[in-house]
């Protein structure tokens, strides 16, 4: 009888830590997300500015060739902060990844389960 009541027991701790890893890891992801969508605001924020400051150029042109240098500068721009906005969220999943699994694996090996790695 012992033996059912310590099976028992350890099935009760494991379901608890595996349930205290979701709610942490579930935390983890929240802020991850709340943050990826901060830039995300922050980002289409700064696109509409540079957009508007590159209109006002284009209206006070003097030349075509003054309008193509700024419609050109700013091509550039916007292409050159897209690439760089694209690696810097691509940063912040891996890290909400990374976050979120951490509770995970350590409930794992706390309940002494073998952690496989795939090939």
């Amino acid at each position: 009888m012992n033996d059912v009541r310590k099976i028992g027991e350890e099935f009760q701790r494991a379901g608890k830590n595996g349930f205290d890893a979701a709610v942490s890891s579930f935390g983890e992801v929240n802020k991850g997300l709340q943050a990826i969508a901060a830039e995300l605001t922050d980002y289409s924020r700064k696109t509409f500015e540079d957009g508007a400051r590159a209109f006002e150029q284009l209206l006070g042109a003097k030349s075509f060739e003054q309008v193509f240098q700024i419609q050109s500068e700013y091509a550039r721009m916007v292409y050159e902060a897209h690439v760089a906005e694209l690696s810097k969220l691509g940063e912040m999943y891996a890290g909400l990844t990374r976050n979120a699994s951490k509770p995970v694996e350590q409930a794992v090996a706390k309940a002494g389960v073998p952690h496989r790695q795939s090939a």
